[in-house]
């Protein structure tokens, strides 16, 4: 029998599937057992009679988890001609609150992005957060940026406010409980931040990625000293919060710089390579501490050697026992004679070879241009204006790409902060020079641009005399054009803006703007007999159905009849079939190669009471109808 076509988001049904992988003794009769879980977990459950425990709590913290899990209201809506090369690209430009965007992606790409990075507002005081009682909601976001008003879209979050923090922390947390979801089991989030928030940052962060699953905080030079007018120390310096979904996970080294090339410059038959000392040179590295990196070995003159310090203390070996004699069995040892007072003894080194070598990255990033040379690149890109005020330098964002664990060249990387669009840009770039086939998908609110600087009015009137919305994501979007135009990148992006549903019914009805109870009975009666909004085309149906149905945003579509779309993509392992045709003939479906797992979709009335074709089609597949 012919199922309905309903949203298909599963938050809940998502957590308990994870806890009936961990416990399926919890699982009674297919009913979820606290009680045996508490059992299950015994001397590591919390006592509930203690009121008091260790962690971040803050007033609408029970509200944050709650917008975190509402499933979405809306679709994102396909806007052909606003991108470049659309058809051979899969990087994706998202237009909408990222809180509802992230949910609306949440079903097709979980568990599928490879890294996220994003540049969240750093709570200043001066600067806006999102105000989530809108955010939440697709109409209530579409109503709003309809009236062209941030208002109800970004809010003013000063200090004297009475909930300074908390009001941040509940803005941040839904946010970074979705984007987990979308990491891959290796994946890594980076987080910029300064020091107002990072320790509160940190403190959620650990709560829902795990402690374990830190990796460190980047210490990144800004190259603008900001607050000495406020009597303490200046700050040039803002973080980069690094999680991994994985504490297994490592970060990626990074190429050798022409410093570190230079100590190769010995080569044998295995290449060049570079040596250093095998006993720990620390003044701390005692034999005491490491007994077992302590023991004698021969020298070519058959001689013990023990690794003894200048200082006439015991101290160690780089390892232990075992390993040395690996490495000389494969010929890593290297012995030189080392003047030692009056005379010449023999030393041991160990070897290491060029070819596949990388360095570990360092926490302190004061090596790379800072948020001025980011301003200046963007400067020249823009034909001398200044646009933005604080964009990412690309050099930075580029090495975070190359340090990501486990880094594949097809990598898919978001950024729902997108700002002035360095991500997106920094892919472009690397992919050309490293010649790989990496993604983005950033999103980016279309907020009004501040007039009131002199920024501002720069782009103000850049956008308008290109009669564009004076907007972030239209400059953001502007930029990543001109990169390709300038710099002639062979890439693209396409553009997707965040609308309610295509689907009538689905649509949220809220009494206190769209009427009363006859008004709902009065939609529910339109959607009946028009079960799509007005102005719906085909695409954006497909587009709807496919994220619905867990497919990207990327799937292959073809028209394998007349309006009937065939849907794929390697992440789902089924064929989608979805038509928004008003009516069905008995030859439409004669020359599709139907099977029992594909599931196809369609409107109902397109069958206008042809029971028989109805009955036939749900026979052959999985058929889903509206």
């Amino acid at each position: 029998m012919a199922q309905e076509f309903t949203p298909q988001y599963t938050f809940k049904e998502d957590r308990l599937n994870e806890l009936k992988q961990l416990f399926p003794e919890a699982w009674e009769d297919g009913v979820f057992n606290v009680d045996t879980l508490k059992e299950l977990i015994g001397e590591f459950s919390t006592d509930n009679t203690v009121k008091e425990h260790f962690g971040l709590n803050w007033v609408g913290k029970q509200d944050a988890r709650k917008i975190a899990a509402k499933p979405p209201t809306g679709t994102l809506k396909p806007c052909i001609g606003e991108g470049v090369n659309e058809d051979n690209t899969e990087n994706i430009f998202i237009e909408g609150e990222n809180l509802e965007v992230l949910k609306i992606l949440r079903k097709s790409y979980m568990g599928k992005i490879k890294m996220i990075y994003i540049d969240p507002p750093y709570n200043t005081g001066n600067d806006f957060i999102y105000n989530d009682t809108f955010a939440d909601s697709t109409e209530d976001y579409l109503r709003k940026t309809g009236e062209k008003s941030d208002e109800g879209l970004l809010v003013s979050n000063p200090k004297s406010s009475g909930k300074y923090h908390a009001n941040w922390l509940s803005f941040i947390y839904p946010r970074l409980r979705l984007a987990k979801d979308l990491l891959k089991d290796d994946g890594v989030i980076f987080i910029s931040i300064d020091n107002k928030e990072v320790d509160n940052l940190k403190k959620v962060c650990d709560e829902i990625y795990g402690e374990e699953n830190y990796m460190g905080s980047i210490v990144r030079a800004t190259g603008q000293t900001t607050g000495q007018d406020s009597g303490g120390l200046g700050s040039s310096f803002d973080y980069i919060l690094t999680y991994t979904k994985n504490p297994e996970s490592e970060l990626n080294g990074l190429p050798l710089t022409e410093k570190d090339l230079k100590r190769f410059d010995n080569e044998d038959e295995r290449g060049k390579y570079a040596y250093d000392q095998m006993r720990k040179t620390g003044s701390v590295d005692r034999r005491e501490d490491r007994p077992n990196m302590f023991y004698p070995v021969i020298n070519p003159d058959g001689e013990e050697v023990f690794p003894i310090a200048p200082a006439g203390y015991e101290g160690r070996w780089r390892f232990e026992k075992k390993t040395f004699e690996k490495l000389k069995d494969d010929n890593f040892i290297l012995w030189k004679k080392s003047k030692r007072g009056d005379s010449e003894i023999w030393w041991p080194y160990v070897k290491y070879y060029l070819e596949g070598r990388t360095k570990r990255p360092s926490p302190l990033w004061d090596d790379i241009d800072g948020n001025k040379k980011a301003a200046r690149d963007l400067r020249d890109l823009f034909d001398g204006l200044k646009l933005f005020d604080y964009p990412k330098p690309l050099e930075m964002m580029e090495r975070l790409i190359q340090i990501v664990p486990n880094a594949s060249d097809e990598d898919i990387i978001m950024d729902f902060f997108a700002g002035s669009g360095t991500t997106g840009h920094s892919v472009f770039k690397i992919n050309k020079e490293a010649n790989s086939k990496r993604r983005f998908i950033v999103v980016q609110i279309p907020c009004d641009i501040d007039n009131s600087t002199s920024v501002g009015k720069n782009a103000s009137k850049y956008l308008n005399d290109k009669n564009k919305e004076t907007n972030i994501s239209e400059l953001s979007k502007e930029r990543l054009r001109l990169s390709i135009e300038k710099e002639q990148y062979i890439e693209g992006f396409k553009v997707y803006k965040q609308e309610k549903s295509t689907i009538y019914k689905w649509q949220e009805f809220v009494p206190e703007q769209d009427g009363a109870l006859p008004d709902l009975f009065s939609k529910l009666e339109l959607a009946y007999k028009n079960p799509l909004q007005d102005g719906v085309t085909t695409q954006d149906f497909i587009t709807e159905v496919i994220l619905q149905e867990g497919f990207p945003l990327t799937a292959q579509q073809e028209e394998v009849a007349s309006g009937i779309f065939k849907i794929t993509h390697e992440w789902v392992p089924y064929t989608l079939y979805a038509t928004m045709l008003y009516s069905f003939k008995n030859t439409d479906f004669e020359t599709l190669p139907l099977i029992e797992t594909d599931h196809f979709v369609c409107l109902d009335k397109a069958f206008d009471g042809n029971d028989a074709l109805k009955q036939s089609l749900d026979n052959t597949c999985k058929l889903y109808t509206i």
